[in-house]
């Protein structure tokens, strides 16, 4: 990936793919308009992700390339899955830290999530400390 001249969009639109596999180039107004693409084609896929997680390391930027490579991970994770995931990791909404261990195994066995289940792992030992859980009376 280290040839991939960035915006990649403008420079190799050869190698990005929509998430149903088609061309980049195929994605135009004019197929949304015939029906010959939908909202399907139009989401991120795991490739690009990580396209963006190298072009950001080159940048120095590394905190944004693992926010991109996490990204990437999640990509194939259902989107009800990522909002209770989302929710999990809201301060004070779970009730256990092992609900937070409970999801970061669901992410790593059952998608392969292994970059996303050590930031719930590291956010669970992190509430942890700071009492961040919600509290039964």
């Amino acid at each position: 990936m280290s040839d991939i001249p960035y915006p990649i969009s403008e420079n190799a639109p050869d190698r990005l793919r929509s998430a149903k596999g088609r061309p980049f180039a195929e994605l135009t107004l004019d197929n949304v308009l015939d029906g010959s693409v939908d909202h399907g084609d139009f989401s991120i896929t795991e490739d690009a992700l990580r396209y963006q997680a190298e072009v950001a390391r080159r940048a120095c930027r590394g905190t944004l390339a693992d926010s991109f490579e996490r990204a990437a991970e999640m990509v194939k994770v259902p989107n009800a899955i990522l909002m209770e995931t989302y929710e999990l990791l809201r301060p004070g909404r779970a009730e256990s830290a092992d609900l937070l261990f409970e999801r970061a195994r669901l992410l790593r066995e059952e998608f392969g999530a292994e970059r996303m289940a050590l930031f719930i792992e590291e956010a669970a030992n992190a509430y942890i400390r700071r009492s961040l859980f919600r509290r039964r009376y």
